[in-house]
């Protein structure tokens, strides 16, 4: 698998940013939030900024926002910000041409891998930030932690 923490990282710091939307949130503070690096967390917003899903400001009183609305933002769009490239690893290099299997194993891969990835894109732009916004609040509510 390809697929790394950028893309869990980049959902919960789009999260944040929801739950927080009255102002906007250094990187600094984003990281607390995730118990991670700063330049780990600006790495990944540069690629949520580049995807049009948050904007900075610079100087005091500076720091990252969301550039749309929770329930325009999908999981989908947050993954294809920050993932290069199919989620599943193909071979590193051509099997053997000599093996039966050699000679036809990418081929069927590539024809699994895709279903499987697309499956997964569908699954993760059914859910939006608002959805996981609304998700936390009623846990908190359940749990008798709300700080709003």
């Amino acid at each position: 698998m390809s697929l790394s923490s950028r893309t869990a990282v980049a959902i919960h710091a789009l999260t944040l940013l929801g739950r927080r939307a009255e102002k906007s949130l250094t990187s600094a503070e984003i990281a607390d939030s995730l118990e991670s690096n700063p330049v780990l967390v600006r790495r990944i917003l540069g690629s949520l900024r580049d995807a049009g899903l948050v904007w900075s400001t610079e100087g005091r009183g500076g720091g990252w926002s969301l550039a749309r609305a929770p329930r325009e933002i999908t999981l989908y769009d947050a993954f294809a910000a920050v993932e290069p490239g199919p989620i599943l690893s193909r071979h590193p290099h051509p099997p053997s041409a000599s093996c039966e299997v050699g000679r036809n194993i990418q081929a069927l891969l590539e024809v699994e891998f895709l279903d499987a990835e697309r499956a997964m894109e569908q699954r993760l732009a059914r859910t939006t930030i608002a959805h996981l916004l609304q998700q936390v609040t009623d846990i908190e509510r359940e749990l008798g932690l709300t700080n709003r």
